[in-house]
């Protein structure tokens, strides 16, 4: 069932929402092996440490891009959240302009609290700003849209990452 704002695209972007939406999975590339880029993500947010933080994200971000045959992506992590009446930003993806590579940011702590971001969430949040990359990239949309099927695609590809960790942190509660 397509989201509500899905009633005010025109005829074309509906078309294109129809399409993101019909792709429901995205596997890890042929003998992708990245559990240690994973793992030095998990590591540099349980250290607090930034600068290793986006130096894992930019690995794992560079695997999965030669992975998929993709051009790649510049990742920065920076510290806390901007935050407006509209909550919290927690990624931002910005396209391919000129001869700037697309650009994702993600932050590290939350706005309010200023606490490190969990593990999972931060992952998820990262994966999520690779997913716009690739709507445009490998599947070739002209536009990239949050859908039931992105979503989807997001999860397994998340999830796939969190299982190539020698020891995967356990859910959220379960600890």
């Amino acid at each position: 069932m397509p989201f509500a704002y899905y009633d005010r695209l025109s005829p074309a972007r509906k078309r294109i929402y129809r399409a993101s939406d019909a792709i429901e999975r995205l596997d890890l590339p042929d003998g992708f092996a990245a559990g240690a880029e994973v793992e030095a993500i998990a590591a540099a947010l349980t250290a607090d440490d930034r600068a290793a933080c986006e130096r894992g994200c930019q690995r794992l971000t560079d695997a999965l891009t030669r992975g998929y045959k993709v051009p790649p992506i510049r990742v920065q992590v920076l510290a806390k959240r901007p935050s407006s009446d509209f909550g919290e930003l927690h990624g931002l993806y910005e396209p391919e302009e000129g001869r700037m590579p697309a650009r994702i940011t993600v932050w590290m702590r939350t706005a309010q609290r200023q606490q490190v971001v969990a593990f999972r969430s931060f992952l998820r949040t990262l994966v999520h700003e690779v997913g716009h990359h690739l709507d445009y990239e490998m599947f070739r949309l002209e536009e990239t849209f949050h859908t039931e099927g992105f979503y989807k695609r997001e999860a397994t590809l998340a999830a796939a990452l969190i299982a190539t960790m020698a020891v995967p942190p356990p859910p959220r509660g379960k600890a």
